[in-house]
């Protein structure tokens, strides 16, 4: 089992995430970011570091987020590893809680 970044993290992009990985296993797009779930060792130490509350372990993605299993996939075989913090997008604040921005994503 993996650990599955969802939609709360479109236009936030929080990296405190990244800093915790012991393995590098985050993958960064323009506006997300996606776990490899071929390089995550399921440690958990993401969780409680995302402000956004937007990593979940596999089985306990909620429903409505399911689709972000393969795309966290998906998108983790074409981005470029990230392992240091950067801030957090200019307006991360504003888009954190927002529901539906699945359509904002940048690929």
């Amino acid at each position: 089992m993996a650990y599955v970044v969802t939609e709360n993290c479109i236009k936030c992009k929080y990296t405190d995430c990244v800093e915790v990985c012991p393995v590098d296993c985050f993958h960064e797009g323009a506006n997300f970011l996606a776990i490899d779930p071929d390089e995550c060792i399921d440690c958990a130490l993401c969780v409680p570091e995302c402000p956004a509350e937007a990593i979940f372990a596999e089985d306990d993605v909620p429903d409505s987020q399911r689709k972000f299993i393969v795309l966290n996939a998906t998108l983790a075989k074409v981005w470029p590893v990230i392992a240091v913090r950067r801030e957090p997008l200019a307006d991360a604040d504003k888009w954190n809680g927002t529901p539906d921005k699945l359509n904002q994503l940048e690929r």
